[in-house]
């Protein structure tokens, strides 16, 4: 579904949202599996329940995230809310992330079902061979998914590291945990997609900022207390470059099954 102009678009951030302080995400972690791979690529989905064009892109999404190389997450947006049904899932500030990218990337491209690659290039959603084709793409430019990210359990505590950059040229970037549900059922009562069941993946609950990373290996504990929320069963940390209001490419991340 093709989305009004960047201008119309819903782009109100939260403080608490945002927040540096510990007070989000997803709750127990455990150590990732030494023989596991470093991910490729964080893939972003901005979807709607009162979009038509979404479900295929639903769907892709929900196949990416078996997929141990990527890191796939869907963040619901708001301004289709007016067409007859009210997204349960979206938030005004997945709407302000995408448009955050559009004004990165020099343009008004703001749509639903649209994905970003790697914090650089969009896609239609439903595109499952140029998703394939922008994680290519972005896997050539330096420093890209170049930063080692783990994630520990100890104690009542989650534990983030983040090495150092496998580029010398990458130096800088943001550490941000979010706390996930892996698979969220809709009956949709009203709107485009009215009578219709659909399954949501990955759904991104909450995001909080827990550092700044300067190129060289650093170490944060955020406190399970803290984190815990219902329907949370996943975590992703990922440092990103640029900030929250200007979000550059994807430097490395990391993904924890909590159940």
């Amino acid at each position: 579904m093709t989305a009004m102009t960047a201008s119309h678009s819903v782009s109100r951030w939260s403080g608490a949202f945002w927040s540096g302080a510990l007070g989000l995400c997803a709750i127990v972690a455990v150590i990732r599996p030494a023989e596991a791979a470093d991910p490729r690529a964080v893939v972003e989905l901005f979807t709607s329940q009162g979009c038509s064009s979404c479900p295929p892109a639903d769907k892709v999404i929900g196949d990416l995230s078996n997929d141990p190389s990527i890191i796939a997450l869907s963040m619901p947006i708001d301004y289709w809310d007016y067409l007859g049904w009210k997204d349960t899932l979206a938030d005004s500030r997945f709407t302000a992330r995408q448009r955050a990218y559009s004004r990165m990337r020099g343009d008004r491209e703001i749509y639903t079902p649209q994905v970003v690659v790697n914090g650089s290039v969009h896609v239609i959603g439903s595109d499952r061979t140029g998703i394939e084709s922008a994680i290519g793409k972005t896997d050539k430019s330096a420093g890209v998914m170049s930063v080692p990210v783990t994630m520990s359990l100890s104690g009542k505590q989650i534990n983030v590291s983040v090495a150092a950059s496998k580029e010398p040229a990458v130096s800088h970037g943001e550490v941000w945990i979010c706390s996930i549900t892996k698979s969220v059922p809709i009956s949709i009562a009203k709107g485009e997609n009215r009578g219709q069941q659909l399954t949501y993946h990955n759904v991104v609950r909450n995001l909080l900022k827990v550092g700044d990373w300067n190129g060289h290996p650093e170490s944060w504990t955020v406190p399970l207390e803290n984190l815990t929320r219902d329907g949370v069963d996943g975590a992703v940390v990922y440092v990103q470059d640029g900030s929250r209001e200007k979000p550059g490419p994807m430097l490395g991340a990391a993904y924890t099954s909590l159940h």
